[in-house]
């Protein structure tokens, strides 16, 4: 898989630029502030549909302006497909795949594959489980383009029950009508509860192998999955299905007084565990930043194995997040992918004797080969 040109206007500090790109490492240079960062999250964007940096898509809007528009040409198996998406204000974002609108952002997944890395990643473990669903659900929508139509399904479902919730406590009689939801609401958690269950067992087999490498045999890593249903058998969709459905019935009450739904995947999260203990609560600056590596290069390693294509990484401002042990290991392994660089320094990487190293200047928005 690889990029091989991108067209921008009016998104963030850019105006207009059109620039194309080579196999290999394009390394992105330039002062902070400048928008090195910005053209990897418009390739992210054309990747997953949205930001990696902020959820209100009127921020991405250049100043002053009525909207943005993203052009993204991709080399895949010798088709050439084009990407497109236009965003205006007040206006919903409209998406085009070789000139033909999208009707659903499912359709776009897996048509780009990325995987990124970025200074925000560390809140992967540092934040709260929102921030460990949002990652895995996108990876496994790159993967699995259905899994994302789940999720989407299921938040309407789950914000309809939860609006019924809050009227029964105004019209009792309502409660009749919470069996059909919560059997809509089970069926659909147990295919996200499934998949969730097989993806963390991948990223926990691929990562525990990667921060062996990484760490030299010192440490170990492996992730838990802590679903909000309790099921002895996760592999068991129609398990999982009855013993959520027991638990909806059993908090229905308590549910009706709060307003909301108290179990289910929006509730999901998943521990890091380093050498048997919680990595938040117990590792260094250090070994969550080698963690974290470990999780992004499993996601790369899974990706390739399950589509038969390589990503495209895209990889902001690494050499301020890694140390140089880290930073070497992640190099090392950047042979066969199209990769995407940001730095303030470009010195580092003209050091390495490699034809297939490309240099792009950014300064104020605008950005030049060379």
């Amino acid at each position: 898989m690889e990029i091989r040109n991108i067209k921008l206007s009016k998104f963030r500090n850019y105006n207009y630029a059109d620039i194309n790109f080579y196999s290999g490492v394009n390394v992105i240079y330039g002062e902070n502030g400048q928008g090195k960062t910005n053209l990897l999250e418009a390739i992210h964007i054309c990747s997953c549909g949205r930001s990696h940096r902020t959820s209100k898509d009127s921020d991405l809007i250049k100043l002053g302006e009525e909207g943005y528009y993203i052009s993204l040409e991709l080399k895949s198996d010798s088709i050439y497909p084009l990407i497109e998406i236009l965003l205006r204000k007040n206006d919903n974002k409209r998406i085009r795949i070789n000139k033909t609108p999208i009707k659903k952002m499912g359709q776009l997944m897996g048509v780009l594959k990325t995987v990124m890395f970025s200074p925000e990643d560390l809140l992967i473990i540092k934040e709260g489980p929102s921030f460990r669903r949002r990652f895995l659900d996108i990876f496994i929508s790159q993967i699995r383009p259905a899994y994302f139509y789940d999720i989407q399904r299921y938040m309407k479902i789950l914000a309809n029950r939860n609006r019924l919730l809050k009227e029964i406590n105004e019209k009792p009689s309502l409660k009749e009508t919470l069996p059909v939801w919560n059997a809509e609401l089970a069926r659909t958690g147990s295919l996200i509860i499934c998949m969730r269950n097989e993806f963390l067992r991948l990223l926990s087999s691929y990562a525990g192998l990667r921060h062996k490498q990484i760490s030299n045999n010192q440490e170990s890593i492996n992730i838990v999955y802590r679903p909000s249903v309790k099921c002895d058998d996760l592999d068991n969709r129609e398990k999982i299905e009855r013993q959520f459905l027991a638990a909806l019935d059993k908090n229905y009450e308590l549910e009706i007084i709060k307003g909301t739904t108290l179990s289910g995947p929006q509730r999901d999260d998943f521990d890091i565990i380093l050498n048997d203990n919680d990595i938040k609560v117990f590792g260094s600056q250090g070994q969550q930043r080698t963690a974290v590596l470990s999780l992004k290069m499993a996601q790369i390693d899974i990706m390739k194995e399950q589509t038969g294509e390589s990503p495209v990484l895209l990889l902001d401002d690494v050499t301020s997040e890694l140390d140089l042990l880290r930073q070497n290991y992640l190099m090392d392994n950047l042979a066969g992918f199209q990769t995407f660089i940001t730095t303030t320094d470009e010195t580092v990487f003209k050091n390495i004797k490699d034809s297939e190293i490309h240099f792009y200047k950014v300064e104020n928005g605008n950005i030049r080969e060379g």
